[in-house]
């Protein structure tokens, strides 16, 4: 007896009827043909699968409904089987819409029939990458990642050797101001040796940014209300951003204590708002907040998330250009105009959250404003 004659099985004789049960086997793939004019003349399981649209919904239809409303007022379906047509084949791959709404990342085919010389339609296959490409991304964003954290840390090592060398020579230069202080009592000699003091203090203060940067100053933990000390520094911030900005506060209910360099921290909170106050010299407001947030660091994508203290600076300035934003914690590197900053505020910054076993993330938008957060570690809350 022939298979195919058997009671109950299906006659594969029909070349037809072949094709048939083969593209509506397949549940992968989204396979259908258009018309043409793009319209949507079948429909296979894979479709239903992929897409949520039963055969009755979608044939009869334009396949631009696949498309978001930017792809179509930009004329993408049209395009695409016009390069098929022209070209043989179309293969591509972008967002498409499900049936529910949600966006699905897909693999495009469209290839062009022709009977003889006469174009009659296309035949389309559509695959839904989505899991794929969120992986690609998702590695990609760790190899960013984790190359970032290495050129801060060669960074970091550098700085650290140079700030040590540089503290040295400032220790040399400062006792000797001292003794010729001392030794000489001619008042212009004095004058001259405050001037060059200042000076020397100066170079400590920013030798000891460096060392921060480089993790190669030690912090004075104790443990803080991060909350209270914002509001105790209120007058300061105030009187350090002058009469045109306006620095606003939304902090936390029930935030734990931690364990943290008090000066370091009030140096990096003020470092903050004084950065976002030079992006507004025309003005505009600075709001601080805190809250508690579970996050992941950006070098270690795969490991667990953990809770941190976020605080976060933003303000309504100017924003950093997208091309210098992964700079922006290096020592020196500044977008401000000559002689009005060092470059080494958010490198304090920077330094301070990774010594305490944070991390700091900065977002902008050029025009629409800057924030830059400091997450710092939780797990040494009172009481744990």
């Amino acid at each position: 007896m022939n298979p195919a004659s058997a009671p109950g099985s299906a006659d594969l004789s029909d070349t037809s009827r072949q094709l048939e049960l083969l593209v509506n086997s397949v549940t992968d793939y989204a396979i259908y043909m258009l018309d043409p004019h793009g319209v949507i003349r079948t429909w296979n399981r894979g479709g239903e699968r992929i897409k949520g649209y039963q055969a009755s919904e979608v044939i009869g239809t334009h396949f631009s409904r696949f498309y978001t409303a930017e792809e179509i007022d930009a004329g993408l379906p049209a395009l695409n089987l016009s390069i098929a047509a022209a070209n043989g084949r179309y293969a591509g791959e972008g967002w498409r819409l499900r049936k529910d709404g949600t966006q699905l990342r897909a693999s495009v085919v469209i290839d062009p029939i022709f009977d003889g010389d006469q174009l009659i339609g296309y035949a389309k296959v559509t695959r839904d990458i989505t899991e794929r490409y969120e992986a690609e991304q998702r590695l990609q964003a760790a190899q960013h990642a984790l190359m970032q954290a290495q050129k801060m840390e060669a960074i970091g090592k550098l700085t650290l050797g140079l700030a040590h060398d540089f503290n040295n020579l400032l220790t040399i230069v400062m006792n000797s101001l001292d003794l010729i202080s001392t030794r000489v009592p001619d008042p212009r000699v004095q004058q001259l040796t405050d001037t060059a003091m200042r000076a020397a203090e100066r170079g400590t203060l920013l030798t000891r940014q460096l060392l921060t940067f480089g993790r190669g100053n030690a912090l004075v933990s104790e443990q803080l209300d991060v909350n209270a000390l914002l509001r105790d520094s209120r007058e300061l911030l105030n009187r350090s951003v002058g009469d045109t900005v306006a620095v606003s506060f939304d902090l936390g209910d029930g935030l734990p204590i931690v364990e943290l360099d008090k000066n370091q921290f009030e140096a990096a909170v003020l470092n903050l708002v004084c950065n976002s106050r030079d992006a507004m010299p025309n003005g505009g407001s600075i709001t601080i907040s805190t809250r508690l947030c579970r996050a992941r660091k950006p070098s270690e994508s795969e490991s667990p998330e953990e809770d941190f203290l976020s605080v976060e600076v933003r303000d309504t300035g100017e924003g950093i250009p997208y091309e210098n934003q992964s700079r922006v914690f290096e020592p020196f590197f500044t977008t401000k105009e000559v002689g009005r900053g060092s470059g080494l505020g958010l490198s304090q910054v920077f330094g301070f959250a990774m010594q305490s076993g944070g991390f700091a993330l900065l977002e902008s938008q050029p025009g629409q404003g800057t924030s830059v957060r400091m997450l710092l570690p939780v797990e040494n809350r009172a009481g744990k």
